[in-house]
């Protein structure tokens, strides 16, 4: 590039992406090429249009369309919380390598489609595009794909952070214990005749409260993993009244 020189200075939260000389008053500059908009060279410098909230440009906010000139100062700002998407209900597709915050998702009855198998990027786009849903990755270079309808940055690689900061950037409804974390379905109660042949001796002669999943026919009691989870859906409680 050989265009005007424009100082960026980026909100805390998106330091990970762009490094500590970006945060002082005066910023950093940035070396444009006179005609890009201002959402390509936030994204060329590494930072996620999907983390990012307003653009103010001498103090005053711009769209992501706004071509910087010379003389303009950029202040880069995190979305703010919880972000509210268009749209009801809200749901999340999550790519391949969020297995554990998907199954933490669907246990409080978030709606969250997640596949083990890889349908790679171009698919999990389109998949968010066409059933309107928030695409949670790790990857970057997968959410500046244009065609996703929307995204998240994951910060973390540990799944309690992982469940807090999705739970707190957005604020979805819980109902916990309506879907199956294995397939997402709903799932609705049975009583223990309807599911016998799926219980082993052992577990038909000590439990008697069942659900089953409508889509995949998975049945659940509370065993001996029900204290786990159940601690993992109380605190997610307690953190989403306060």
């Amino acid at each position: 590039m050989n265009g005007p020189e424009i100082p960026f200075v980026f909100a805390p939260e998106l330091h990970l992406f762009v490094g500590a000389a970006h945060s002082t008053a005066a910023g950093a500059p940035v070396v444009t090429d006179g005609s890009s908009t201002l959402g390509h060279v936030v994204e060329s410098l590494g930072v996620p249009l999907t983390e990012v909230g307003r653009l103010v440009v001498n103090g005053v906010e711009v769209p992501v369309s706004h071509v910087p000139r010379a003389g303009e100062s950029v202040e880069v700002y995190a979305v703010e919380r919880p972000q509210r998407i268009p749209g009801a209900p809200l749901r999340f597709l999550l790519d391949v390598h969020l297995g554990t915050l998907a199954r933490r998702l669907r246990l409080l009855g978030v709606d969250a489609a997640y596949t083990n198998e890889d349908p790679g990027d171009a698919a999990l786009a389109a998949l968010s595009a066409k059933e309107q849903r928030v695409l949670l990755s790790r990857d970057r270079g997968l959410l500046r794909r244009r065609e996703i309808w929307a995204g998240a940055f994951i910060y973390s690689d540990r799944p309690d952070d992982q469940l807090r900061d999705v739970l707190d950037r957005f604020a979805p409804e819980l109902a916990p214990w309506t879907r199956c974390t294995a397939c997402n379905g709903p799932l609705t109660d049975a009583d223990k005749d309807s599911v016998r042949e799926h219980l082993e001796h052992g577990t038909q002669r000590t439990y008697d409260v069942f659900a089953q999943c409508t889509a995949c026919g998975r049945v659940y009691w509370r065993g001996a993993h029900h204290s786990r989870l159940e601690a993992i859906v109380e605190k997610a409680l307690r953190d989403s009244a306060t």
